[in-house]
């Protein structure tokens, strides 16, 4: 018996048109199907991002810099 065989589809689908009713079903479907095309995307994304950074194009970033002012000396 295998767990994907067309009765076992058929109930599971009748199971779950009882819990969330006509109304609800598409609108969940629809949501599922939204997620596992979104999840493909940014795995493919994932894929063929190469492993080296991004080069900047001529900017070059510097930590924060603190100054400290002594307003005790003279001027």
């Amino acid at each position: 018996m295998d767990i994907l065989s067309p009765i076992h589809i058929i109930i599971l689908l009748i199971i779950a048109l009882l819990v969330f009713g006509p109304k609800r079903l598409p609108e969940i479907g629809a949501g599922l199907g939204k997620s596992i095309r979104e999840f493909k995307q940014s795995m493919n994304g994932i894929m063929d991002e190469p492993e080296t950074p991004k080069a900047s194009h001529g900017v070059t970033e510097y930590p924060a810099q603190i100054v400290i002012r002594d307003d005790s000396t003279p001027e």
